[in-house]
């Protein structure tokens, strides 16, 4: 009887070792695992909201459509402007106003100095634009959501749009209690909600709900 107990307790001793052992290393674990498809991700949806101020800035909007945004990269391009403050007399205003010195009125000049490539412009010559709407993940073959819309803001309506993928495809492998946990995340140093996503539909805003050291990481591999 007594080796019988010590052997059920260097089992339990084992057990709860091992319990511990996977309490600690689990979460570790995850969070590695959860930072590397997060950079993956992140970067991808840096390239949309690149892509689709872009095209706002040459159409007026946002669009919904990857199709449409890789055609505008393709073809579209900036103009290249130089602004010039300049003034000069207007004899006309001199007599109406009865001025005996000169009028001098200041206008601003917009010049156009050529164009450029907004594929150049944007993405350096590389063609990594006409892969940016898939989830750049082994193992998973989806596109992330996109959609453009419009909200009225002080009587004024604007053109949105927002880029998403959800928590559960990008980390639906791993450990699901901490998966459920990092869908309920709400904190500055983290990706908030169960998605991953950049803009919004809801509000005038193109900023990511990723935290600041993903854009650190991008600018030190820069």
């Amino acid at each position: 009887m007594k080796l019988i107990l010590q052997l059920v307790l260097w089992v339990l001793i084992i057990f709860l070792g091992w319990q511990l052992y996977g309490s600690i290393i689990g979460p570790v674990e995850f969070n590695k695992k959860r930072d590397a498809r997060y950079e993956k991700v992140i970067k991808n949806l840096k390239d949309i909201r690149a892509a689709e101020l872009a095209y706002k800035e040459v159409t007026g909007k946002f669009t919904g459509n990857f199709d449409s945004l890789v055609r505008f990269v393709d073809t579209a391009q900036f103009a290249i402007t130089q602004r010039r403050d300049t003034s000069f007399a207007d004899v006309a205003k001199n007599k109406a106003y009865g001025l005996t010195e000169g009028y001098f009125e200041e206008r601003v000049l917009i010049d156009t100095l050529g164009f450029t490539a907004v594929k150049d412009s944007l993405f350096n010559g590389t063609d990594r634009y006409r892969k940016m709407m898939n989830v750049p993940l082994e193992g998973i073959d989806q596109k992330f959501t996109l959609k453009a819309g419009t909200v009225i803001k002080n009587k004024d309506t604007y053109s949105v749009f927002e880029a998403k993928i959800s928590k559960d495809l990008v980390l639906g492998d791993l450990d699901q209690d901490l998966l459920a946990q990092e869908k309920q995340v709400l904190s500055v140093g983290g990706v908030n909600g169960a998605y991953i996503r950049v803009g919004s539909l809801n509000d005038v805003d193109n900023s990511g709900n990723w935290p600041k050291i993903y854009d650190a990481a991008e600018t030190k591999d820069q």
